[in-house]
């Protein structure tokens, strides 16, 4: 685990999962109000609230004090961005935003969406410009996933340990070919591979993932591009074509539609990492200004701590 950036009341971690189908799971205790960015890999995320499979794009979250599982069991390794934020400096991001007045998260992960992308990968492109960007990325994305949770339906419902072995197979192949133009990718054979028929194959990605295989292959892509624009010099064909787009005015098109402005404008602003919602910079100036906030003990790859069996009991007994 790398400490990427920090301050009073906030910090952020680059975390690297080595973990695979054969290592044993460890009961862990969020030590603070937790947000996990997934780059990479796959793993099921356990507590409370559920079980799920979490996949590139998708986000871990973490309530301060809740117990928790993370475990391995369909691949090896993962990478993620760890956001850790202190009671009183998540209590001033929820006073910021409209609406906003639970502390505690009720699903165990927000899928990947759209709607989260530009966020995320203004977070992923700060990581090269220190901590002023990074804080106000980190804001930003919280800001988001307060207002996503918000919308979600009231429970959620866990899958079957079947259906997230074969998504995460699946999830894994299209993350090994996201760039190679000449990858096969489509429903049929993700779903061939899988073992289920397309339909069902279909069905089961967007529930487990929150997009379906293509929308999820074109935000990676598209994810990718963004951050390349922010951190990288080569021209804007050059990156469209290591993303694995063949047509620039289709990555043009596409760029837009996701990240609402084209690929030229987006990376104009190299030493920003992008213009966040009024929300989050309201959020950055009464952090800001808050005297009490501070990170509490904050040990491992999610802000976790020791617990007794008695305080992981719930986690255990959950499906």
């Amino acid at each position: 685990m790398k400490v990427l950036a920090g301050g009073p009341g906030w910090h952020v971690h680059d975390v690297v999962c080595t973990a695979g189908p054969g290592d044993r799971r460890v009961e862990e205790q969020h030590g603070t109000v937790s947000l996990g960015v997934v780059l990479g890999g796959t793993f099921r995320y356990r507590t409370a609230q559920g079980s799920a499979l979490l996949a590139p794009g998708a986000i871990l979250l973490g309530n301060l004090g809740q117990c928790f599982e993370c475990g391995h069991e369909h691949g090896t390794g993962d990478r993620c961005i760890s956001l850790h934020f202190s009671p009183a400096y998540w209590e001033d991001v929820l006073a910021s935003i409209a609406g906003a007045r639970r502390m505690a998260f009720r699903w165990p992960l927000l899928p990947a969406s759209a709607r989260l992308s530009p966020a995320l990968a203004a977070l992923e492109a700060a990581r090269e410009l220190g901590a002023p960007a990074l804080e106000e990325a980190a804001l930003w994305l919280a800001a988001e996933t307060v207002q996503a949770e918000s919308e979600l339906p009231g429970a959620f419902r866990s899958p079957s340990a079947r259906d997230q072995r074969r998504i995460a197979t699946a999830v894994r192949q299209i993350e090994s070919g996201a760039y190679e133009l000449e990858r096969d990718l489509s429903v049929g054979t993700l779903a061939r591979d899988a073992g289920l028929t397309p339909y069902h194959f279909l069905r089961t990605f967007r529930l487990l993932v929150g997009l379906t295989p293509h929308q999820y292959l074109l935000r990676a892509r598209l994810q990718r591009a963004a951050v390349r624009l922010r951190t990288a010099s080569h021209s804007v064909a050059q990156i469209a074509y290591e993303c694995g787009f063949a047509d620039l005015s289709t990555f043009h098109r596409q760029f837009r539609r996701l990240l609402g402005q084209s690929p030229s404008a987006y990376r104009r602003p190299a030493s920003h990492p992008a213009e966040p919602p009024s929300a989050a910079r309201s959020c950055a100036s009464t952090a800001a200004r808050s005297p009490g906030s501070s990170e509490r003990t904050s040990r491992g790859p999610e802000g976790s701590s020791s617990r007794t069996k008695a305080q992981c009991r719930k986690v255990r007994s959950s499906p």
